[in-house]
């Protein structure tokens, strides 16, 4: 028999957090809560849920914070961002401290629903085409470990980085779109209609550790009107 997955949401708001308990719990999974910020980092912090819930204004710390100390301790934990709608600020700051994506309030609870199956879904494959990627002479990505080098710079990365990096490096034949992206790396179907800028904040956190300077860069293209292109040595 398979486990329940569990997910933890951190919200202060008592409504929301009863309604997002309640959704969660009906499709299937098993939920644990905190309506603060310090309870939330510490739960968040022991490693026994397949995925955060973070809001962003909370009493004590808030879900940056927590998002970043549960980075520096697990780059692979699954964390979805609950933002105010007119926050593009909080959208940029939660993706840059490593979210897998965010979800803008007021929201769809349809939507918050396929968002984390989907970020569950690429999450639990944990699917590793290749232990390394070779971009260029004095760029290398380690896979398993999360890691690379840029000449004689150490570079970290999350999960989703990775496997961004994967994909575009597989398909470096040719630019890949925003679309395809969210299809094959977040696992969004491509009727779900969503509006996010996850692709192109990721795109720009992966651009500010493997190019020597991303305002111009040399290996990670934008191609206009079709996507990104990673350059690999050699195609």
């Amino acid at each position: 028999m398979n486990r329940k997955l569990k997910i933890l949401v951190v919200e202060d708001e008592e409504a929301i957090l009863t309604g997002l308990i309640d959704v969660l719990v009906f499709h299937g999974y098993e939920v644990d809560s905190a309506i603060d910020g310090n309870t939330g980092l510490q739960k968040s912090l022991s490693g026994q849920y397949d995925l955060l819930l973070l809001d962003v204004m909370l009493p004590g710390i808030d879900g940056f914070e927590i998002c970043n100390r549960v980075r520096e301790q697990d780059k692979e934990q699954a964390i979805i961002m609950l933002t105010a709608k007119s926050s593009d600020d909080d959208i940029v700051q939660g993706l840059r401290f490593g979210a897998d994506d965010y979800v803008a309030k007021p929201f769809s609870i349809a939507q918050l629903v396929l968002r984390i199956q989907a970020v569950l879904r690429r999450s639990n494959a944990c699917v590793l085409d290749s232990k390394r990627i070779d971009i260029a002479s004095n760029l290398s990505i380690d896979v398993e470990n999360l890691s690379g080098k840029r000449d004689s710079i150490d570079l970290h990365f999350t999960r989703k980085e990775i496997e961004m990096l994967q994909y575009l490096s597989t398909h470096s034949e040719r630019p890949v779109s925003r679309d395809e992206l969210l299809n094959k790396v977040w696992g969004y179907n491509k009727n779900m209609d969503i509006e996010t800028r996850t692709v192109d904040i990721h795109i720009a956190k992966i651009r500010r550790k493997i190019e020597a300077d991303h305002k111009q860069p040399e290996h990670l293209l934008t191609v206009r009107g079709a996507g990104y292109r990673l350059l690999v040595e050699g195609t």
